[in-house]
């Protein structure tokens, strides 16, 4: 099992050295039409992935934590948790263009930002799913704590101000920084630091990788135990997870210049939390199935889509 660990992580660590040292070795600016293009590549990659999910579990070379499971239930909780963390980093996408918008991130180099944004992410997330599964697997009066946990946040979201995530100059993370670390407001390049009169300081972009993980972090908070309510092997929620946030990039600059066309989009996101974290308080007596579970949420976010898109004209 350990092995097919180490193969994912080398497949993903191939595809960034790949991303960085061969596609966007050059700085440029990616249009909509190349991250739809990419965003459709990583989305087929990942199916493709749930293909390989199915025969190793399958043929029982991975088991879950309690024991071997079928092939297609393996697939159907790898989709799902797929599906559910795609969902949900829309809301990444949002905070993402305050961010570049606060710090002046020219576009040309938001990739590369995002880039080792990812990188961040992937260890951070491999740590709280690994962490997560440990508690659930020992105290499984926790999955109550995340069910809590998301309906709070599907409430904030809710009845919270517009600007309360994006209001950027009471974030404490940019307070901290502007206020103990040697920051300059220019841009020289991609360099993540510069030397002015001797010294080293931080470049906005720097400040700007800062505060994506950051939130990252407040991200995966509800991202991961959303995926908890739908399986416990950390295999699956790893990569699931992994493959989702792998084509954030190009899905934000795909949708970068449209952000505001997609309101609705955002109380598709709270019904899914509100969804999931319900799921988790009432498992005891009431169990949705996986493919239950995976057909509300798509067609949750189906609606959304469509009550955006009929807002495009107005």
């Amino acid at each position: 099992m350990i092995l097919f660990w180490l193969i994912f992580l080398a497949l993903v660590g191939f595809i960034l050295l790949l991303d960085l040292g061969v596609f966007n070795k050059k700085d440029h600016v990616i249009g909509v039409k190349e991250a739809l293009r990419w965003t459709l590549v990583w989305i087929l990659v990942s199916l493709a992935f749930d293909v390989g999910i199915y025969f190793l579990y399958g043929h029982g070379l991975m088991t879950g934590p309690k024991g071997p499971v079928e092939g297609y239930e393996a697939a159907l909780e790898y989709l799902t948790g797929y599906v559910i963390e795609k969902s949900l980093s829309l809301d990444n996408i949002f905070v993402m263009a305050a961010i570049f918008g606060y710090f002046k991130i020219p576009q040309i180099y938001q990739h590369r930002v995002l880039f080792w944004g990812i990188l961040g992410a992937i260890i951070l997330r491999g740590i709280f799913i690994l962490g997560g599964t440990a508690l659930i697997l020992h105290f499984e009066w926790i999955m109550y704590v995340f069910g809590v946990v998301l309906i709070f946040s599907a409430a904030k979201m809710l009845f919270g101000k517009e600007n309360d995530e994006t209001d950027l100059e009471k974030n404490g993370v940019v307070r901290f920084c502007k206020k103990f670390l040697p920051v300059t407001t220019r841009i020289e390049g991609h360099a993540f630091t510069v030397k002015e009169n001797g010294k080293r300081f931080i470049t906005p972009l720097f400040m700007a990788l800062i505060v994506i993980e950051s939130s990252d972090v407040l991200f995966a908070v509800d991202s991961i135990p959303a995926i908890f309510a739908v399986t416990l092997d950390p295999f699956i929620v790893f990569t699931s997870n992994i493959m989702a946030i792998l084509g954030l990039r190009s899905l934000y600059f795909a949708l970068a210049a449209m952000l505001t066309k997609f309101s609705k989009l955002k109380y598709a996101i709270i019904f899914i939390l509100a969804f999931v974290g319900v799921k988790m308080l009432v498992a005891d007596f009431w169990n949705f199935s996986t493919i239950e579970s995976l057909g509300i949420i798509l067609a949750a976010l189906l609606a959304g889509i469509l009550a955006s898109v009929k807002n495009f004209s107005k």
